[in-house]
């Protein structure tokens, strides 16, 4: 029988258990597991990020089926209790229950969160992305998440030790049908009402209230925007056009998963002839300001940036318009680029040449521009000990943008050389 009765529980309802008993079960072990794992080193770095993308992935199928299974369980008759008369024991039992419900929906769901609201660890392994509807990327939200997940770690942990020392208390004292039925379907016990059933999934809420709302209501105001990003500073620029706001953003792929950062602190000195198209540029990167996630600081190190010994990168181009087709097939026009930038990037220590496609719209003395380029990271000796594309993959996608004024007329109709 699929369907549960007043005696017995169903083959669905008992599919349910089981299946969301094993993905709890294997979560919860390699999120303990990931947890004591060394990341001194960028290898044992990547082995921690894959079990804990494993635990993210199996944490999200449990709240699936858990889910599916609290909504099944509203729709069946609930089996009454075997011992009725134990008034206490049963009101006892079915608030753990119910606590039980609340933990598997919780604890998935705050990690799904605090992984939404934060970049660059551990991507979920799926095909759908990284984040969730109406959840922004915020330090101070993942910060919360993170409280709320572990403190519902703990309830967790005490509702399963209490679940099942009553199951085998049943089993092993009692020597009741109430493992049987779960385990075979087994029908047994008088159909009835529990008089208090109702208190029961209050008591359970109220307990998840004060798990959700500690946790937020406690934590220092520092943590919702210590991990904020400082604004572009807004410095005197040398050159025919001063940078009035910009951002500076980069995509790379991690375990498959597509991970964005920022660069938010940089310099441009511009000289630009709208007349001609043609300028000059030099953008100055502090690279110690480089945002990406939960894995910032593992970015800044030296397998990657190495912001201690490279504080700054550099990028120094000229500017020409996009005149022959050629130019356009050379390069990826697809966003409708106007003008290339033409020239070396030292990024680390290494300088590259490079050539970044952009979009430029001038009005008067205003100037905004779109451009993107695509990077290889091995050409800067970016990750070495990451051979292959597994775990961070080779390209890296560059998007910058910005918005521009006039401070001095154009210097003459080209590059000042």
């Amino acid at each position: 029988m699929l369907s549960n009765t007043q005696q017995s529980y169903g083959g669905i309802a008992r599919a349910f258990h089981w299946l969301t008993a094993l993905l709890i079960a294997t979560a919860i072990a390699l999120g303990l597991y990931g947890a004591s794992l060394p990341t001194g080193s960028d290898a044992q770095a990547a082995a921690a990020i894959r079990v804990f993308s494993l635990h993210k992935t199996i944490g999200i199928a449990a709240f699936g089926v858990a889910l599916a299974r609290i909504l099944w369980a509203l729709t069946q008759p609930r089996p009454a209790a075997l011992h009725p008369d134990r008034r206490l024991e049963t009101t006892l039992a079915e608030v753990v229950h119910w606590a039980l419900y609340g933990a598997m929906l919780v604890m998935p769901a705050s990690g799904w969160v605090h992984h939404a609201a934060q970049a660059g660890y551990a991507p979920i392994l799926w095909p759908l992305g990284q984040g969730l509807p109406f959840v922004p990327q915020s330090a101070g939200l993942a910060h919360a998440a993170g409280l709320i997940h572990a403190s519902a770690a703990w309830v967790l942990y005490a509702a399963i030790g209490l679940h099942v020392a009553g199951a085998l208390k049943h089993a092993l004292i009692d020597r009741d049908a109430t493992l049987a039925r779960m385990l075979r379907g087994v029908a047994a016990g008088q159909p009835g009402r529990h008089r208090a059933a109702w208190l029961t999934p209050l008591a359970a809420l109220a307990l998840w209230a004060g798990v959700i709302a500690a946790p937020v209501l406690t934590a220092a105001p520092a943590d919702q925007t210590a991990a904020a990003p400082a604004p572009m500073p807004q410095t005197a620029q040398p050159g025919s056009w001063a940078v009035a706001e910009g951002t500076l953003d980069f995509t790379l792929r991690q375990m498959g998963a597509a991970v964005t950062g920022s660069l938010p602190r940089w310099t441009a000195s511009i000289d630009f002839d709208p007349a001609t198209g043609a300028g000059q540029v030099t953008v100055t990167i502090d690279t110690t300001a480089l945002a990406l996630g939960a894995v910032s600081d593992q970015a800044k190190g030296a397998e990657f940036f190495d912001t201690a010994t490279h504080p700054n990168a550099v990028f120094a181009a000229t500017i020409a318009p996009i005149t022959a087709p050629h130019d356009a097939a050379d390069h990826d026009t697809a966003d409708g680029a106007t003008h290339l930038a033409s020239g070396t990037l030292t990024l680390r220590g290494v300088s590259m040449p490079v050539t970044l496609p952009f979009q430029l719209t001038v009005a008067g003395d205003s100037a905004e521009m779109q451009g993107r380029v695509t990077l290889d990271r091995r050409d800067f000796g970016m990750g070495a000990s990451y051979p292959d594309e597994a775990t961070v993959g080779f390209a890296v996608e560059v998007a910058i943008g910005l918005r521009a004024t006039r401070t001095a007329p154009a210097t003459g109709s080209g590059p000042a050389m």
